[in-house]
Order: structure tokens, then sequence, then C-alpha cells
């Protein structure tokens, strides 16, 4: 009897949970629609899967809507722990296409490009593998439990992670997703992302990344999808220098530090006299480039300087 009961419940989707709100419009949507010569009529909209069989309409809508309330969230902190956050942002209160666009935008200049100068020639190597990142974020958003909650994407000093809400899709085991098996979680927004080109087809964004890292990087649980990309070692910038110099507001900055390397940010900034968005933004430069970073907490911990 309980099997029986188990089979008949509604499972909760983009497609049978209510948007909380129903006066959408979709004009961001028709825009993006409209670039790839699809036209969304308004019978082309229900085609989309965009109602509930009552005709109201549906969470997937309500994603994809030009105004709603979910964002994702960047937030980027000082060292390798959570300890120092240096900057969170959130994209996102409008339609997700256009919130996946932004990230999208926002990691490629984080993603920078380190250089090594050798006896024969210039080696490049960018922080991590641009092609498998943008593949997790993208599986990230579009395979996401939005029933359970929204992505986070955290930049730290020697990795970047993107987590998703909910483990495997039910029915898709571990061995299937090293296998780059496919099932969708959300397949209303798989078919928009599909129909823009943000997607290609089922299954190649899990070969892309397992093409540039191997399974490690992953953390699969019940509630959570996490992936961890490590920074490249050994491409910085040479004699400890940011471009070939270090300006003058970092210098002063850096000698502070050297001199009470237990230091912790609000602390550097009330004593440089300048505020901590500022003291982190100089900061972050020299941590790009792996010269810098955070050892231990915020009460005991200590910048090292490499």
């Amino acid at each position: 009897m309980i099997e029986e009961l188990l089979s008949r419940r509604q499972q909760l989707t983009l497609q049978t949970m209510n948007s909380p709100r129903q006066n959408l419009t979709f004009k961001q949507l028709a825009i993006y629609y409209a670039e790839k010569r699809l036209e969304p009529t308004e019978q082309f909209i229900k085609s989309l899967d965009l109602h509930q069989s009552n005709g109201e309409f549906n969470y997937a809508a309500y994603l994809l809507a030009d105004e709603n309330s979910n964002s994702v969230k960047i937030a980027a902190y000082a060292g390798t722990d959570k300890v120092d956050l240096l900057e969170t942002r959130e994209y996102g209160n409008r339609c997700l296409l256009t919130a996946t666009q932004r990230i999208l935008d926002r990691l490629d200049s984080e993603n920078r490009t380190f250089a090594m100068i050798t006896a024969k020639n210039r080696l490049e190597k960018e922080r991590v593998n641009s092609i498998a990142l943008r593949e997790a974020v993208i599986n990230a958003i579009v395979h996401n439990d939005y029933s359970k909650g929204v992505p986070l994407i955290e930049i730290f000093t020697d990795r970047i992670v993107v987590t998703s809400c909910g483990g495997l899709v039910e029915g898709l085991s571990e061995e299937d997703f090293f296998k780059c098996r496919s099932m969708p979680r959300n397949r209303e927004l798989m078919r928009v992302f599909r129909d823009i080109e943000l997607v290609e087809q089922i299954g190649s964004g899990m070969s892309r990344i397992l093409k540039a890292y191997d399974r490690s990087i992953f953390e699969l649980s019940p509630g959570f999808t996490v992936v961890a990309f490590p920074y490249e070692e050994g491409f910085i910038s040479p004699a400890g220098k940011i471009n070939g110099k270090i300006s003058g507001k970092i210098k002063s900055t850096l000698d502070l530090l050297k001199s009470t390397p237990t230091m912790t940010i609000p602390e550097l900034a009330e004593y440089a006299g300048k505020s901590q968005r500022s003291i982190s933004r100089e900061l972050r430069e020299y941590q790009d480039a792996g010269l810098l970073r955070r050892e231990g907490g915020r009460k005991n911990g200590r910048w090292i300087f490499e």
C-alpha cells in the first residue's frame, strides 16, 4: 500500500509548482527567441509548457519571466575558506537567461590567463578551464532543484566552486552520471536553453568537464551537487610582480601586511584609512597572481607571502 501511494504522489517539478505571481511578462525571453529567428507567439509560449493544467503560470514561467525574486549568488573570499568574505553579488530577479549570461560574463573576467616566460616561448594557461567552468555553471542552473534553493558560486584563492541544490535526479545512478548519461530535472528549462543554444545536446556538458578534469572535482550528496575547479599552478607573474610592477596603492597595503601579517581586512582598512571594499580590491589582484594568501581563521589567521 505504501509503495502504491508513493507511486501516485505528485512530484514537485517546475511544471507542477505554482508561480508566486501570475501577472508575468516575457519581453526578455522574446528577444532571445527573436535573435534565433524563433518569434515567440502566444501559441508558442504555450508550447514551452509554462502553464499548469488549470491555465495558471507554473514555476518555469516564473523563472523565465522579466521579473522574479530568484537570484544566483557569487561570493568571493580572501582565502581558501569562508572566513573572510571579500564580496558577494546576486545575479537574478529577472529572466533566468539574462541572469545566466551575466554570471558567465562575470566568471570570464575572474578566470584570468596567467603567463610564464621560458627560454623558448611564452606559456599561457587559464586559471581554470573556461569551457568546463561554463558547462558546470549552466548545468547547475538548468538542473537545480528550485523547490529547495538556488545555485551558489564561490571564488576562493585556490579554486572556484559551483554548487546546485538537489542531488542526482531520481533514477540516475552515479555510474550513469559519470558516463555522461543525462536525465534532465527541469525539462522546460532544458528546452529553452537548447533553443537559444546555451546548451547543445544532452550529456555534452559533462563530457566537456570530464575531458579537462577527473571525477574527483565532483562531490555528490542527496542534497547538493558540488563541482570544485582547482586553479592551475606555476603560471603566475614572474619576480613577485603583477604585470611587471606593483601599484603604489597595493604596495602601501602590502607593507602593512608584511609588518603585521595577522591583520584582518577590517583592521587593515581602519589602519590605512580606506574602505574595506577598496582594501579587498587591492589585495585581490595580488592574490589572483598567487603571491599572497590567507591562512587560518578571522581571529587567528595570518597573511602569507609566496
